[in-house]
């Protein structure tokens, strides 16, 4: 490992924060915070923390000592000065005295010593730092360290590769009693330069930033010298399928299996040769279910993932009912392993969701498992991580983390269990909603108004790079794909690759189209069977892959067509357009009538005069010209006298999404006009 620091970088901070008041020690901690929390190598996801003690002036004008730490919900990788809040150092010392303070009583009283009330709750570890008297401390969880200290011998093996230029902590949960041991170690030899928590992670301490990290670099480096020396690999299982299932089929089986009711999962996939050579090893049910390779993970992981069986090509169904065994089996193992523990705690806890974070899958690689595509992702990080520190550990030696009691206390620790939030889950979240010709119109107004509900989004459009816009403008992991619609190939390789991507799909809103016109009885063929392959096959071609992915999920869906007013009413010279729209509307009512018995629902929004890539400013100009109306009337020529946007559109989209109970429905939306009214 290299370290990464800067003086002109470092300079960079600090007369960056000077305008907002930060002092120099904060904007340097700033700046080390970022440099350590941006390699994975070392802390993952909210992980680790920092701190440095520096004076701040009070409101009285007076010089106050304090300890900035990191405060909960902050990530060390994109931190800001508000996210290290400084705590009074004085009271914060004086806890040392007592014998003992519950997780409770320490949060509120660390919460009492903000110098900032708005601030983020510190650190659960802000006792450790304030308890060190050193001015800058950097704890992380570094692979490296954690496959040494992950061993039946991990403490001696700790002492081999630093001898006494560390201190050794024992495995103590985080809090009050955590922080006072290791000070009495420290206080045992104060020569030392850092702390080695057993089983747990690192702290380097120095009186200046640059010290600080540069000795965690070198630490952690010594931890990856150690671990290249007698090396032995992973032994591979044997009888593992030459021809693995694809991806695209495995996915929405293992979402659909995970699913309950309702309340989907995301998932996230990974692999490379060095998750393979973990997944497709031969003690992989050894391994891989002794727990996480530090505490901290196991909130967003549980302490074990499920071991899913191999699958192989044209045997996806054998696989399903395998892996619905292996999930259940890892059901039943995660209710006894509550059971007992809470037992020992005398039934105050309850029970969480059983079903796993991480799946590993013997022949593909693994699955990050979440409410949400950021929460797949974060499990996906950790796992990958996992598969790092316990292939290092396995081969100098044997995996062994903390006992199973210890895991399940931090697991049900209402200190880590707050990290996570209890924010209510928007309408539409756990959902993946895939709209075509999603890059301008309708669509792209569509795709972010699913994502505004939470839905997790995939934009198809033609146009690549309007898709990725259109993708960027949702925010959060919404996907851009290049698809034409008229290509059945196109149109499987792009749900093939939401699927791989979320693991499945639950919306689609079918919505590509352009608008041909022509005398019905002058058109030329071409003409029309081009608006036939995009206005109708175009949606066909759609409609069956979400079919084959919602069939294959076993969770239903919704479909839902772009139909035109012109599928019922109309309009001179437009038959090119308004016959294969009307073919479509017939067509959303065929997909109720024949797959109502799989849980897929659909339905049709029927628009009209939407601004848009079918209805041009020009066009617009044109039309109202020609029949001597402003723009504005021409717009607003419905009963209601109000021009329908895009937005309008897309809000009727949303709303048949989430109508659980409609299908081969059509909604209206064009301010009334009753020429074209179905009913």
């Amino acid at each position: 490992m290299k370290s990464l620091w800067s003086d002109a970088d470092a300079e960079s901070f600090v007369t960056r924060y000077a305008p907002e008041g930060v002092n120099r020690d904060l904007a340097l901690r700033v700046y080390t915070t970022r440099l350590l929390g941006g390699d994975p190598r070392l802390v993952l996801h909210g992980g680790g923390n920092t701190s440095c003690k520096t004076t701040v002036t009070d409101l009285l004008g007076e010089t106050v000592e304090v300890l900035c730490v990191k405060g909960s919900g902050w990530d060390m990788g994109d931190i800001e000065p508000a996210g290290l809040p400084a705590v009074r150092l004085a009271p914060l010392l004086k806890l040392r005295r007592l014998d003992s303070l519950s997780d409770e009583d320490m949060v509120d009283y660390q919460r009492g010593n903000l110098m900032n009330s708005a601030s983020p709750n510190p650190s659960v570890e802000t006792l450790l730092h304030g308890f060190l008297p050193h001015k800058f401390i950097d704890h992380t969880h570094s692979t490296a360290v954690l496959s040494l200290v992950d061993q039946p011998d991990g403490e001696a093996l700790a002492r081999e590769v630093y001898g006494t230029r560390m201190g050794y902590v024992p495995y103590i949960m985080p809090g009050f009693a955590l922080a006072k041991k290791a000070a009495e170690i420290y206080e045992q030899d104060p020569t030392v330069e850092g702390l080695i928590l057993v089983k747990h992670g690192i702290f380097t301490f120095a009186d200046n930033a640059r010290t600080a990290y540069e000795l965690m670099i070198e630490m952690v480096t010594l931890a990856e010298q150690r671990l290249e020396k007698g090396r032995k690999p992973l032994v591979a299982a044997t009888g593992l399928p030459k021809d693995p299932a694809p991806l695209a089929e495995v996915a929405p089986i293992l979402r659909g299996l995970l699913a309950n009711g309702p309340k989907r999962r995301i998932l996230d996939f990974r692999t490379s040769n060095a998750i393979r050579a973990y997944v497709d090893g031969a003690e992989i049910g050894r391994y891989s279910q002794q727990g996480v390779v530090t505490p901290d993970h196991t909130i967003r992981t549980k302490n074990w993932p499920v071991v899913l069986p191999a699958p192989e090509a044209g045997k996806t169904a054998e696989w399903a009912e395998a892996a619905q065994a292996a999930i259940e089996s890892f059901e039943a193992k995660y209710h006894a392993y509550f059971s007992r523990n809470n037992q020992r705690l005398g039934n105050i806890k309850t029970e969480l969701d059983p079903k796993p974070c991480v799946a590993l899958v013997p022949g593909l690689g693994l699955f990050g498992i979440g409410a949400s595509a950021k929460d797949a992702a974060i499990a996906a990080d950790i796992a990958v991580n996992t598969v790092e520190s316990i292939t290092d550990a396995e081969a100098i030696g044997r995996f062994e983390p903390v006992g199973e009691a210890d895991l399940f206390d931090l697991e049900y620790w209402s200190l880590e269990q707050a990290k996570l939030g209890k924010a209510a889950e928007k309408p539409l979240a756990r959902q993946v909603v895939v709209v075509t010709g999603g890059g301008s119109g309708i669509g792209a107004a569509t795709a972010k108004a699913f994502a505004k509900e939470g839905a997790e989004v995939a934009v198809l459009d033609r146009d690549a790079d309007a898709a990725a816009k259109a993708a960027k403008a949702c925010g959060g992991k919404a996907l851009g794909i290049a698809c034409d619609v008229t290509d059945p190939a196109s149109v499987r390789a792009a749900f093939d690759r939401v699927a791989e991507r979320f693991g499945g799909v639950d919306v689609v809103v079918s919505n590509a189209g352009a608008a041909w016109q022509g005398a019905v009885g002058e058109v030329d063929d071409s003409t029309l069977r081009a608006s036939f392959e995009l206005n109708f096959f175009g949606h066909q071609a759609v409609a069956q892959n979400a079919v084959r992915v919602f069939k294959a999920q076993g969770t239903g869906g919704a479909l839902l067509f772009n139909a035109s007013k012109q599928a019922v009413n109309p309009g001179k010279n437009f038959g090119p357009y308004g016959l294969p729209k009307a073919a479509t509307l017939f067509l959303m009512k065929q997909y109720a009538l024949d797959h109502g018995k799989d849980g897929i629902r659909s339905n049709a929004v029927n628009a009209d005069r939407i601004r848009s890539g079918l209805l041009t400013d020009d066009m617009i100009k044109s039309r109202s010209s020609a029949r001597g109306l402003s723009e504005q009337d021409y717009m607003g020529g419905n009963l209601l006298g109000r021009e329908v946007t895009a937005e309008d559109v897309a809000d009727a989209f949303v709303w048949l999404a989430k109508a659980s109970k409609v299908t081969a429905c059509t909604v209206t939306v064009d301010g009334g006009n009753i020429e074209a009214s179905l009913r």
